[in-house]
């Protein structure tokens, strides 16, 4: 279990214009070469727009992109035409594949944070697909299958405990509340790597909200 905490991670964004952004790997400028990637993740962006700030229109290719919505609205335009707002508790997957081009902003009058994810894919290329699931139940995971991968997400109240899949890598990171993994005491912004997971548990200290990515 290699355990991240919330103040290591990179700085990034813009703030004079809105947008600060926390970088979990080697990102950008922050090139750190012992933290490029675990298992399929590449990037775990933590982004906080104020209002009317965002991302204007720029490309990704060969990238399975993956937004977990945690405060406010999200308005996603890609190059298709296609326009989604999300919300607290919607995820979202745009396969970039060969190639595409996007904006995220937030038009609504209060700040806005998410999750967002990004995953290498098992084959390069193809056509770049699109997908919005509105309110994902804890139940139900989510499937990656073009990197081989599953997001679970976790709500707890205080004392309840979460299966950690037992995989070759779980990524498990903490959105909201404090959490018990092991011998470690977790907190919002805090992940953890785990490497051949088996019979673990998380354990919620206060309410707590978790996204687990089992790869």
């Amino acid at each position: 279990m290699d355990v991240r905490r919330a103040h290591e991670r990179y700085p990034g964004g813009d703030r004079a214009a809105g947008v600060e952004s926390w970088h979990a790997f080697s990102f950008g400028p922050h090139y750190d070469p012992g933290n490029l990637r675990f298992g399929a993740l590449i990037a775990c962006n933590e982004e906080r727009l104020a209002p009317g700030a965002g991302f204007d229109e720029h490309p990704h290719s060969h990238t399975e992109i993956v937004t977990w919505v945690t405060e406010g609205e999200l308005t996603h335009r890609d190059s298709t035409g296609r326009e989604t707002v999300l919300v607290a508790g919607d995820v979202q997957h745009l396969s970039a594949a060969s190639g595409v081009r996007h904006t995220e902003r937030n038009n609504s009058n209060s700040p806005l944070t998410f999750i967002q994810a990004w995953l290498t894919p098992l084959t390069p290329g193809g056509t770049p697909a699109y997908e919005t699931v509105h309110g994902l139940a804890d139940s139900t995971p989510y499937a990656v299958p073009q990197s081989g991968a599953l997001l679970h997400v976790r709500h707890l109240r205080p004392g309840e405990r979460a299966a950690i899949p037992d995989a070759a890598h779980v990524y498990v990171h903490v959105v909201r509340g404090e959490v018990r993994l092991g011998p470690e005491s977790l907190t919002p912004g805090d992940a953890a790597r785990l490497t051949g997971a088996e019979g673990m548990e998380a354990v919620a200290l206060t309410p707590a909200e978790l996204l687990l990515w089992e790869m």
